[in-house]
């Protein structure tokens, strides 16, 4: 027999394969309080006055009509009525009774249907507040988590919530307004058959108290599995052409396979404790039911109660255990709320580590002067990527950063547009801490092009427009004919109005790289950041590309990071780095004259020309 497969057999057979095990994926110790639910409740405040009240009265008049019905049939009906064979007054109650379930009727109908919309706005709200706060975190809170383990908070742990916020809250109430009557009215009835019926109470409280940490942690566990689960997924996605490539489809499979059984599994463990609750409560049940028919049967015969109490008795009792059952579902609710809100709420508490001063000041018309102050910098606290680098990068000037790899280049360019703060010292621009500007008024002067550059779904005229939004059809065609982008969009089958996927996989690389120098520069910044941007475009293209920078670039200035050195020869300063310090700058000429590092990086790249 074969051996099965799982997550955990594959970790400890194949240790290379352990890339969807993120360490800052699990569970969330904290206790199940009411301070926890009340932070998550907090989201109904906005609802309070409108919706909120008219599903509660809604809840509580048709309670109140199930409570009255079973004393009119007992007490009235049976014990007046029936005993004394009036059928004018059963008529009248017959009559009164379907009066009041149709009241009950049209009152559900109105609950129903406030509550689902309040669920679904709260719903809405809390997904929009978590959104949105994600969006503001730093770069350092990306690096240490897979994008498919934020899209399960985003995604699947606010749409736990959606039970608990259409049907939950207002069911809890209703159940703890049912089973408080019930209770109240079992004992106006008749004392001691109440505390007879009810003795197994407090026996069932204890049972599912003990149950309450146990199930609250697997419903954990499922949480995180289905993290691993989504990251696994969109990885794979994002990933199979170098699946494909290295024909590694099996081994992928059997990645999913182990995955998908720890799913399986702790779905199945979660499940299972939350059933514990259902068949206790009917055996519950059964026991008052017993207990019912034996003693209020003797109370009958010794006279003690009447038919019609023991009938009302009967109906409360089934009446009783229904929210009681209930109470155990909106508690396993409860419990999946809790774990999926504290998950949530574990990324609402983070903090970016790039915060605005609540005093900070805005850039009015930003020249472009960068000064780095003996700037040092860390990603992880352990290995320093700058070492109290300082420089200046004049107004209007073109820089280049060259250097081999994790030389700091890219770290530079980071630290400029404020995605990460300086660990010692301070970048500034025109004279001003970065620390102390607002990061919108910042960025927005700023334009990025990477080398794996990033296109969204949409129309290639929404790509371009995507840095300015504001920006006319006319603007966005200049820009992509400036970058020579104009010509192989005009080949595309709509055009400018032609859609593409994620990613843009229509599209070549040198493509794709066109169309964000176009986005970048009708975004008209004062700061141009091109990071390897040319690596993925041929030389035909960077030759117009080159010739069209010259006159984009006058008066801003820029910072090109380039391993093809033929790309910065007409930068106006060249900062060769080397593990975080600078070890020479200035132009070609003057470098070349050094024969220093930049001298044998040009020698070493133009002597692997020579071999090809």
């Amino acid at each position: 027999m074969a051996k099965s497969i799982t997550a955990k057999n594959i970790k400890k057979e194949s240790p290379h394969l352990t890339r969807f095990y993120y360490p800052l994926d699990r569970a969330v110790e904290k206790p199940f309080n009411w301070k926890q639910m009340s932070r998550l409740l907090y989201y109904l405040k906005p609802y309070v006055d409108n919706l909120l009240p008219g599903a509660i009265i809604a809840m509580l008049i048709s309670t109140i009509v199930r409570l009255i019905v079973p004393i009119i049939i007992g007490k009235i009906a049976i014990d007046v009525a029936i005993a004394e064979k009036d059928a004018g007054m059963l008529t009248y109650i017959i009559i009164g009774i379907s009066v009041l379930y149709l009241v009950s009727y049209i009152a559900n109908m109105f609950r129903i249907k406030w509550i689902n919309i309040l669920g679904q706005k709260v719903i809405y709200d809390l997904r929009r507040t978590l959104f949105s706060h994600v969006q503001r975190l730093s770069h350092n809170f990306f690096d240490k988590r897979s994008a498919g383990s934020i899209l399960v908070r985003i995604l699947n742990d606010v749409n736990s919530l959606q039970e608990l916020f259409t049907n939950g809250i207002i069911n809890l109430l209703m159940d703890i307004v049912m089973l408080s009557g019930i209770i109240v009215i079992l004992f106006a009835l008749n004392p001691k058959l109440a505390l007879a019926v009810l003795i197994i109470l407090p026996i069932m409280f204890f049972i599912s108290t003990k149950l309450r940490r146990r199930i609250r942690r697997a419903w954990q566990d499922v949480r995180i599995q289905k993290s691993r689960l989504n990251s696994h997924l969109n990885e794979s996605m994002q990933g199979i052409r170098i699946t494909q490539s290295f024909a590694q489809e099996k081994e992928n499979t059997e990645f999913f396979d182990g995955v998908n059984s720890d799913n399986f599994e702790k779905e199945r463990r979660a499940m299972k404790k939350s059933a514990y609750f259902g068949p206790f409560v009917e055996m519950s049940n059964a026991i008052g039911t017993v207990i019912l028919i034996s003693y209020g049967a003797h109370l009958i015969i010794a006279d003690e109660i009447q038919i019609g109490t023991f009938v009302s008795f009967a109906f409360y009792l089934g009446m009783f255990w229904e929210p009681i059952s209930r109470l155990g579902q909106i508690y396993n609710q409860l419990l999946v709320a809790m774990a999926s809100s504290e998950r949530i709420f574990e990324f609402l508490d983070e903090q970016p580590n790039v915060e605005e001063k609540n005093n900070a000041k805005t850039f009015n018309n930003m020249k472009g002067e960068i000064v780095f102050d003996k700037v040092q910098f860390s990603y992880d606290n352990d290995r320093v990527a700058l070492h109290e680098i300082s420089l200046k990068m004049e107004q209007g000037q073109t820089v280049a950063l060259v250097g081999h790899t994790g030389s700091g280049k890219s770290t530079i360019a980071n630290l400029i547009s404020r995605f990460y703060d300086p660990t010692k010292g301070a970048v500034k621009i025109d004279g001003h801490d970065l620390r102390d500007m607002k990061l919108d008024s910042l960025r927005q002067n700023i334009s990025v092009v990477l080398q794996d550059t990033f296109i969204f779904s949409g129309t290639i005229m929404e790509n371009i427009r995507f840095g300015r939004p504001e920006a006319t059809d006319e603007e966005v065609i200049e820009a992509a004919k400036v970058v020579g982008a104009d010509d192989f969009i005009n080949r595309l089958s709509d055009g400018y109005h032609t859609e593409v996927e994620e990613r843009g996989n229509i599209l070549s690389a040198g493509e794709r790289q066109l169309l964000s120098f176009a986005r970048a520069l009708l975004a008209d910044p004062r700061i141009l950041i091109l990071d390897e941007a040319t690596a993925s475009i041929d030389t035909e293209t960077e030759v117009k590309i080159q010739k069209a920078l010259q006159k984009l670039l006058d008066g801003r200035t820029a910072i090109m990071i380039a391993h093809r050195l033929s790309t910065i020869r007409e930068s106006d300063n060249i900062i060769v780095l080397e593990h975080g310090r600078i070890l020479e700058q200035g132009n070609h000429d003057e470098l070349m004259e050094k024969k220093g590092e930049y001298y044998e990086l040009v020698k070493s790249q133009f002597e692997m020309l020579d071999e090809l």
